[in-house]
């Protein structure tokens, strides 16, 4: 094992990756906020509140923009959306459509606490209306709606969306581990393909062979350094050693997968896929936990999650076999 995490760090260095993370870290954006100006200051507070001492960083406000929807706005390659907050009968009269020229996605959100919430079933597009119904601006009352949506909408600046927005930390490491998870499955079928069909091994390279438990890692700790970035942590790989508590149980998973996918030829495809997905689930979940509440998951909390991640995984590598079976 000591050599494997030899090896991973090694690539995680070659790769360059903290200097990648840094960087991410100071990409710019702005939101820009319109309606109720006291909507819009419990949103902002909302936004802002879990900085270090409750001392809010000038470059993190200034990510967040008031703006009158009847003026133009000086626009940049960092704006990345709108959000309108009103109350019961303001978005009426709120005349979003006239934003559109703006090419932004538009939450318009209403704020009521007799109605029941609601929300569209994808985050609007570029110059599209999303109506959203919350029953106050507050955390709970925001991350299980308007906030995934608002991350969706940051493709490429979600770790500067974390570490300015405290808030959206938790919303952005779910991103960030579904990501890491769907690369975590490609490595790792690409590997099981190698297996059965070894002639490809030539042409796909060690690394989807022997070599997937070290990329399937260094995935992992990458991971392990976004999100603790994304929560307001230099990203150092000497400071991961904190969080190999976590990572370290996918050795045994992956080996697992090796033994099934012997035994049920294609089908350990799917297999070997659905546990790489569920590991590094465990991890961006594990590390997140960890962050959000200053403990490591208790070995249950992670097998559960794990087992759960596990089966929606399987599922869906089922699912695709079965796909590409019939196409055949």
């Amino acid at each position: 094992m000591a050599a494997v995490a030899s090896d991973v760090l090694t690539l995680v260095r070659k790769r360059a990756q903290t200097r990648t993370i840094h960087a991410d870290v100071k990409r710019p954006f702005r939101f820009f906020l319109c309606g109720d100006p006291a909507l819009i200051a419990e949103f902002r507070a909302t936004l802002l509140a879990g900085h270090r001492g409750d001392h809010t960083p000038l470059e993190a406000a200034a990510t967040l923009e008031t703006m009158d929807p009847s003026r133009p706005v000086l626009m940049g390659s960092d704006a990345k959306l709108i959000v309108f907050l009103g109350r019961p009968g303001d978005r009426a009269g709120a005349r979003l459509d006239s934003l559109a020229a703006l090419r932004l996605p538009i939450f318009a959100v209403t704020v009521d606490g007799d109605a029941t919430p609601s929300m569209p079933a994808n985050a609007p597009l570029a110059a599209a209306i999303g109506d959203y119904v919350v029953p106050r601006v507050d955390r709970d009352a925001l991350r299980t709606r308007l906030f995934p949506h608002m991350v969706e909408r940051c493709k490429g600046v979600e770790i500067a969306v974390g570490r300015n927005l405290p808030a959206l930390r938790e919303t952005v490491a779910a991103k960030l581990t579904r990501d890491a998870a769907s690369s975590a499955l490609k490595v790792a079928a690409a590997s099981a393909v190698v297996d059965h069909i070894p002639v490809l091994g030539v042409v796909l390279g060690a690394v989807a062979s022997a070599g997937d438990m070290v990329a399937i890692t260094g995935i992992q700790i990458v991971l392990m350094m976004q999100i603790g970035a994304a929560y307001g942590k230099d990203p150092e790989v000497h400071d991961i050693w904190e969080m190999l508590p976590v990572v370290g149980g996918g050795f045994g998973w992956r080996m697992l997968a090796r033994e099934l996918s012997g035994f049920i030829p294609m089908a350990g495809i799917a297999i070997k896929g659905a546990i790489a997905y569920a590991g590094t689930t465990v991890v961006g979940e594990g590390v997140t936990f960890y962050y959000e509440h200053g403990r490591h998951m208790t070995k249950a909390q992670a097998t559960q999650l794990y087992e759960e991640t596990k089966r929606s995984a399987l599922a869906f590598a089922r699912e695709m076999y079965l796909r590409l079976r019939n196409k055949r």
